[in-house]
This record gives structure tokens, C-alpha cells and sequence, in this order.
């Protein structure tokens, strides 16, 4: 694949100074950024390589893992589904999105880990409830969060993918959902999420003594019409959590859409939902770019993709006896990360890009270039 001729680094590296003055943010954003711009850079060290095969020598630049680096994200997802399709029942599954009004945003801005944390508890609440009203198990969830939509502004959503089996009050193993295209009610999981989410949240701004102050919020909230989309189920486990891993580790935007960055604008494409979905080019302001993008950088050590129910750790003995061991299954339990990455990605990283025939050799490493004091701040000329 072509390399992006524009990247959140470049961003990063125009408007950081101008973004740091304007709003001056903690130092865990600063790092954030700091770390995306110098991912795959010589900043960050690497290691250079020879060819068995033309003799040529290339260098290899270390990534920063960051989970907000567009660059760093795509392996890893390929990786997490390979391991998710390994992990869930051999049934069918559904997708549910709870999404929550953008009213509710201001809310979120005051403490956004506490917002996101009833977030994931109200939607599985809800899962669960719906479970046991019409089936009467004990069901599951794998929960994966986004805050962003395509535009960079704040919302919230998450995104589930739910087994059509379930557990038992006599703990024997159920399917669920029959023929039908859908698990539950959706108009039904709509009000039912909405009694959940405000109920936890008025009472978590209550015990801030902020509850007279967003009253007019909450009030407002509540008449909209609450929206949770569910899709209809499809043929194969690996069906939907590939779907699903479109989402899974995807941050607020990726490079292949940055069009063109000048002096004062980055323009992106986006997909305009209120235009038939059409994907059409949106110019921001530099700053106010990196200022939305900054609003989709989850608190420090949050974890922004959950299993719940018959998914927890808690049922996966229980789970993995449902798991047939077939030959596959257990040469997988035996291949080494290189030919995982080969199988899963179709990519292999040992493949000399330059003869296309030999294979590469690490020869050295290189050392990191970057000084010690003061280094974020160097990176995004505010030093």
C-alpha cells in the first residue's frame, strides 16, 4: 500500500504550537501527541536490515504503539479479531449500537472516564435485562467504545456485538433469537436504555452537586428520541466480528483521509450521513482540528473495549469447553508471530520489498535520536 502523502504527524507538527498556546493541554496530551509525531521516525530508533537475496540494506524505524497513532492501529486489529473469531461460540451474532444524544456532550467534557464507564454499565445493563425478560439467560457482550464521529466532533457511541446463546437459571446452554433478523426490540432497547443512562447519570451528578446546574441538559435529553441500532444477524461468528473490527481499534481518523494540509486549513474527507451518506471533503481550521481530535483521547489506562456476561473471564472455562478443537485450532496454537501475521495479514514482514524474493536479516540497532530534556515540548516547537 502507497504511503499517505499527508499524515496526523504533519498535523501535529504545522499547528502543535499554535493548538498549545490556544489551549493549553496536560501533559498526557502533549505525550500523546509528542509520541504520534515521531512514530516510525528516527527519534524513535529502529533497526537495519540485509537481504539474503539483492544484498540491499534498509532501515526500519521503531513505531510509538501509541492507541491514538493512526499507524500503529491497523496490525493490531487485524491481530484482535484473528483472536476474537478463536474466542466466541460457534452461534450466530448480532450488533447493537447504543448511541447517546449530543446534548449529553457537555456532560461527558466534565469527567469523560466516569461518563464512558455508565456509558459501558447502562448498555450492558440493558443487554442483560432484555436477555433475561425474553429469554431467560444469561447472555454476552464484547463492547467496543468510539467518541467520535466523522466529522472529529464529540459522540459517543459504542458498538456490541451480542451471541444469540445465553446461559440458563439451570445453567444449561440456550440459543436464542429463533429465525428472527433481530435479538430484541429495538424500540424496546431505546426507552430501556434511556432509563438506565439518565438514572445513573443524574445520580452520579448529584453526588457532584451538579445536578441543578444540568437539570435544563438532562430535560432535554430525555425528549429527544434515543437511538440504538441493531443489525440483523449474519450468517457466521466471523462474519460479524470482522465487521465489528472495522471499529474495534480504529482511532478518530486515519491518514488515507487527510487530502491536503496548508498554513491555516487541513481538509479530510468525511462521510456525510445527512447527504446520503456520500463521502465529500471538510475543511477545519488547523488548530480546531487537533483541538476536536484531542476530545477523542481517552483518559490514561481506560479500557475502551470490555466482554461482559457469558464473555468475561468469569464464563470463559465454560465457553471454551463449547469450542470444538479442530486441526486448525490447534496449528494455530503452535505457529510463531511471523507466520501469524503472515496467515492473519497476508504480509510478510521477513519479504525484502526492494528484490521481492529474499529475505530480510536484522544486522543492527539503531539508536534512538532524541534528547532527554524537555523532549514533547522540542517535538511540538513549544520549547
Amino acid at each position: 500500500m502507497a504511503k499517505p502523502t499527508y499524515e496526523l504527524a504533519h498535523i501535529i507538527g504545522r499547528f502543535g504550537k499554535q493548538f498549545v498556546q490556544r489551549y493549553n493541554p496536560n501533559a498526557y496530551i502533549l505525550r500523546t501527541l509528542g509520541a504520534i509525531a515521531l512514530c516510525r521516525t528516527p527519534a524513535l530508533g529502529g533497526h537495519s536490515y540485509a537481504c539474503d537475496g539483492c544484498g540491499g540494506i534498509l532501515s526500519g524505524y521503531n513505531s510509538c504503539r501509541n492507541r491514538h497513532c493512526p499507524k500503529c492501529q491497523g496490525l493490531k486489529q487485524a491481530l484482535w479479531v484473528d483472536e476474537l473469531i478463536h474466542s466466541t461460540l460457534p452461534v450466530k451474532h448480532y450488533h447493537i449500537v447504543f448511541t447517546l444524544p449530543h446534548e449529553l456532550n457537555e456532560i461527558c467534557l466534565i469527567d469523560s472516564a466516569a461518563f464512558y464507564n455508565r456509558l459501558f454499565s447502562c448498555a450492558w445493563d440493558t443487554i442483560r435485562t432484555s436477555g433475561y425478560i425474553h429469554f431467560g439467560v444469561e447472555t454476552g457482550a464484547v463492547c467496543v467504545l468510539h467518541t467520535w464521529g466523522q466529522d472529529l466532533c464529540l459522540h459517543p457511541h459504542l458498538h456490541c456485538i451480542v451471541p444469540a446463546a445465553g446461559l440458563s437459571l439451570s445453567h444449561h446452554w440456550k440459543h436464542i433469537g429463533g429465525d428472527g433478523k433481530f435479538l430484541f426490540p429495538v424500540a424496546k432497547l431505546s426507552i430501556d436504555f434511556r432509563s438506565h443512562f439518565m438514572k445513573n447519570l443524574k445520580k452520579w451528578l448529584l453526588e457532584r452537586k451538579l445536578l441543578a446546574k444540568y437539570q435544563p441538559v438532562i430535560d432535554k435529553a430525555w425528549k429527544k428520541p434515543w437511538n440504538v441500532h441493531a443489525e440483523p444477524s449474519m450468517a457466521s461468528p466471523g462474519h460479524v466480528i470482522r465487521y465489528l473490527g472495522n471499529y474495534t481499534l480504529r482511532v478518530a481518523i486515519t491518514n488515507s483521509r487527510i487530502l491536503d494540509i496548508n498554513d491555516h486549513q487541513v481538509t479530510f474527507l468525511h462521510k456525510d450521513y445527512a447527504n446520503h451518506a456520500k463521502v465529500l471533503p471538510i475543511a477545519l481550521d488547523g488548530v480546531e482540528f487537533l483541538r476536536r481530535f484531542c476530545m477523542h483521547i481517552l483518559p490514561k489506562r481506560f479500557v475502551k473495549i470490555r466482554r461482559f456476561g457469558v464473555y468475561s473471564s468469569r464464563y470463559k472455562a465454560v465457553t471454551q469447553k463449547l469450542k470444538p478443537k479442530t486441526i486448525d485450532t490447534l496449528l494455530r496454537d503452535k505457529e510463531s508471530i511471523t507466520d501469524r501475521l503472515v496467515r492473519v495479514t497476508g504480509f510478510d514482514v521477513t519479504l525484502c520489498p526492494v528484490c521481492k524474493a529474499g529475505k530480510l536479516h536484522r544486522m543492527a540497532e539503531l539508536p534512538k535520536i532524541r534528547s532527554p530534556t524537555n523532549f514533547y515540548a522540542t517535538v511540538l516547537n513549544i520549547g
